[in-house]
C-alpha cells in the first residue's frame, strides 16, 4: 500500500536533514531538534498548544526510555567514588596491569572481553562491568577516553549486538519478516558483524593510535578526577570545529588521558553536546569549577588501610561471580536464565550495595550521608553528562510510531503516526531491482531506520523489504535480511546514535556522547560498505 505523505512527514525529514548538517558542522544539535520537533507535532495536529506541549513531552518519553542507562551510570559511578576515597580503585587494577600493559594490549584485552560478554548477555550489563573494571585499567596504560569508548561501542553495541549470535533475537526478527531460515540469516548477520567490527577496530587503531601516551598511574588520576570536574562545571559553549579531535584523543593537556590532575576543563565536558570542544572561558570556568578542595592522593602512594585491599578484592570478584551465574542461566539449568534487563538491574543492584559497604567502611559515623551524597554526585554526573541527549532523542522517537502518540497527546485508542517508517516506506518504491542497488538501498534504509535509536525496531522493514525485492533483484533473502540488520543495529544498536545506549558506554568513558558518535562514524561506515561488498561477491 503506498503511504501517503503529509506536510508533517516533509518537516520531520526537513528536520533530520537540518540535525545531520548541524552535526556535521560540529555545532549543537539541541535548538534544531526542539524546533523540529514543536513544528512536527503542529504540522500533524493543526494545533500550536499541541506543538508547545510536544518540546515537553518529547523530552519526558525520551527520559522515560533512557532513564535506565542514566541510573546505572549513576549507581557505578557512585561506588567508584566511593572506593576512591580509600584508595581501592587504582589497587583494584593492579592485576590487570600484568596483561593490559600498555596501548594495543589494553586495546585488544578490552575489545574481546566486551565482545565476548556482549555476545552472550547483550552490551547492557557489558558495559557496566567493563567499565567498573577495565577502563581504569586501560586509561592507566595510556589508552585515551575516547579510544575507550570507541573500542567499547564497536565490540560490544555493534559487532556482538548486529550479529546477536546466541540470543538469537535479531537474526530472528529480520528471518520472520523475509519468510526464511533463521539460521540463514543468523550465520550471515555474523560474519558480516566480524568483517564490519574488525575493519571499524582496525580503522579505530590507526586513528587512534597517535593519541595515546606512556603507561602512568597520573592518566588514571587525572581521568577519576574527572568524575568531580565532569558533573560540576558547565557554561562552555560549543566553538571551534577544529578543536573536535581534542575530546578525549589526546590532543591537548586537559584530556583524559594526559595531563595532570589539574590545569584546564575537562576535554570531554559534557555541554559540549555537538561534539566539538571549545576554547575554555576562563570567567566561566572560574565562577562554576567546584570551590571546595578534592581530596587527590598521589598516585603512587599505597592504600593506608587493609580496607582497600579487601574492596579491590571484593568489587572485582562480585561482578565476576556476577558473570559466572549469568553463564550457568544460560548453558544449564542449575539458575533460572537472565533477560538483559534483569541483569542490568543485577549489576546497579551490586553497585549500590557494595557503594553502601564501602561507605561504612570509610566513615561509619556518617555513612549514611556519605552514601546519599555518593549517590548524588552519580546523578548529577549523568544528567550532567548525558541529559543533552534527551531533547534530541525526543524528536526521533516523535518519528516512532511507539512513543509518537504520546509525544503527541493523542488518545490511546487513536493509531499514532510513524513518520520515520512512512518515510522509508515511500523511498522503497525507487529501490532499483539490481544487486548492487539493492544491497546498498537496504543497508541505508537500515541505517535510516535506526536513527530513533532503537538497534531493532526497523528489522521487520528491512527484512520485509529483503523478503519481497531479494528474489526480484536476483539476491537471496536472507543476506539481503543480514545487510539490513547490520545497517539497523550497527546505527541504533549504540554506534552511529548518540541517542541510544552508547549514551552509557560515553557515560563510563567520560566523553561528549556526541563526539563519540561523531568519531564512530568513520570506522563503522567503512565496515559497513566493506562488508556489503563481501555480501555481493560471496553469499
Amino acid at each position: 500500500m503506498q503511504v501517503q505523505l503529509t506536510a508533517a512527514h516533509w518537516i520531520y525529514l526537513a528536520g533530520i536533514v537540518v540535525i545531520l548538517i548541524t552535526m556535521a558542522m560540529r555545532k549543537n544539535i539541541v535548538v534544531p531538534a526542539v524546533a523540529a520537533t514543536m513544528l512536527t507535532a503542529w504540522a500533524f495536529s493543526g494545533s500550536i498548544i499541541t506543538g508547545l506541549s510536544s518540546i515537553f513531552n518529547a523530552s519526558l518519553v525520551a527520559a522515560q526510555e533512557l532513564f535506565n542507562i542514566f541510573l546505572i551510570i549513576a549507581l557505578v559511578t557512585a561506588m567508584l567514588g566511593a572506593l576512591r576515597e580509600m584508595g581501592a580503585d587504582r589497587l583494584m587494577v593492579t592485576p590487570f596491569r600484568r596483561v593490559m600493559r600498555a596501548g594495543t594490549s589494553s586495546f585488544l584485552i578490552l575489545a574481546l572481553v566486551t565482545y565476548v560478554i556482549s555476545l552472550f548477555f547483550w552490551p547492557t550489563p557489558a558495559v557496566p562491568l567493563v567499565g567498573a573494571v577495565l577502563i581504569p585499567v586501560a586509561i592507566r596504560a595510556g589508552l585515551t577516553p575516547l579510544s575507550v569508548g570507541m573500542v567499547i561501542a564497536i565490540a560490544g553495541q555493534g559487532m556482538a549486538l548486529s550479529a546477536d549470535y546466541i540470543i538469537k533475537v535479531a537474526p530472528g526478527i529480520s528471518a520472520t519478516a523475509a519468510g526464511v531460515d533463521p539460521d540463514s540469516v543468523a550465520d550471515k548477520s555474523l560474519v558480516l558483524s566480524l568483517i564490519v567490527g574488525v575493519v571499524a577496530l582496525l580503522v579505530t587503531y590507526v586513528t587512534q593510535r597517535r593519541t595515546w601516551r606512556k603507561p602512568s598511574p597520573e592518566l588514571l588520576v587525572a581521568w577519576e578526577n574527572k568524575a568531580d570536574k565532569f558533573g560540576m562545571t558547565g557554561g562552555e559553549s560549543a566553538g571551534s570545529a577544529g578543536s573536535g579531535d581534542s575530546a578525549g584523543s589526546g590532543g591537548s593537556a586537559a584530556d583524559g588521558g594526559q595531563g595532570g590532575p589539574t590545569g584546564a576543563r575537562p576535554a570531554d565536558s559534557p555541554v559540549d553536546s555537538g561534539g566539538s570542544v571549545s576554547e575554555a572561558r576562563p570567567a566561566a570556568a572560574a565562577t562554576l569549577v567546584r570551590t571546595e578542595p578534592v581530596a587527590e592522593p598521589a598516585p603512587s602512594d599505597p592504600p593506608k588501610t587493609n580496607s582497600a585491599k579487601v574492596f579491590a578484592v571484593l568489587v572485582p570478584t562480585a561482578y565476576f561471580a556476577f558473570i559466572a551465574y549469568l553463564l550457568l542461566g544460560k548453558f544449564t539449568s542449575l539458575v533460572p536464565p537472565l533477560q538483559g534487563g534483569d541483569a542490568a538491574g543485577i549489576v546497579g543492584g551490586i553497585a549500590a550495595l557494595l557503594l553502601f559497604a564501602a561507605c561504612v567502611t570509610n566513615d561509619k559515623r556518617n555513612f549514611l550521608e556519605s552514601s546519599s551524597a555518593h549517590i548524588t554526585d552519580g546523578l548529577v554526573f549523568a544528567f550532567k553528562a548525558m541529559g543533552i541527549v534527551l531533547p534530541i532523542a525526543g524528536f526521533f522517537f516523535i518519528g516512532n510510531g511507539d512513543f509518537a502518540g504520546r509525544i503527541l497527546s493523542l488518545p490511546e485508542t487513536a493509531t499514532p503516526p510513524a513518520f520515520l517508517f512512512d518515510l522509508i516506506s515511500a523511498a522503497q518504491s525507487h529501490i532499483t531491482p539490481n544487486p548492487v542497488v539493492l544491497a546498498f538501498g537496504v543497508l541505508i534504509i537500515g541505517i535510516v531506520a535506526g536513527l530513533d535509536g532503537s538497534g531493532f525496531s526497523g528489522l521487520p522493514l528491512t527484512g520485509a523489504l529483503a523478503g519481497a525485492l531479494g528474489p526480484a533483484g536476483g539476491m537471496d533473502p536472507s543476506t539481503l535480511a543480514a545487510i539490513g540488520q547490520m545497517g539497523n543495529i550497527w546505527s541504533g544498536g549504540g554506534t552511529l546514535v548518540a541517542w541510544s545506549s552508547l549514551i552509557a558506554v560515553a557515560g563510563f568513558a567520560r566523553v561528549p556522547v556526541l563526539t563519540l558518535a561523531r568519531k564512530c562514524f568513520l570506522p563503522v561506515m567503512t565496515g559497513l560498505v566493506l562488508s556489503t561488498v563481501f555480501a555481493l561477491l560471496v553469499f
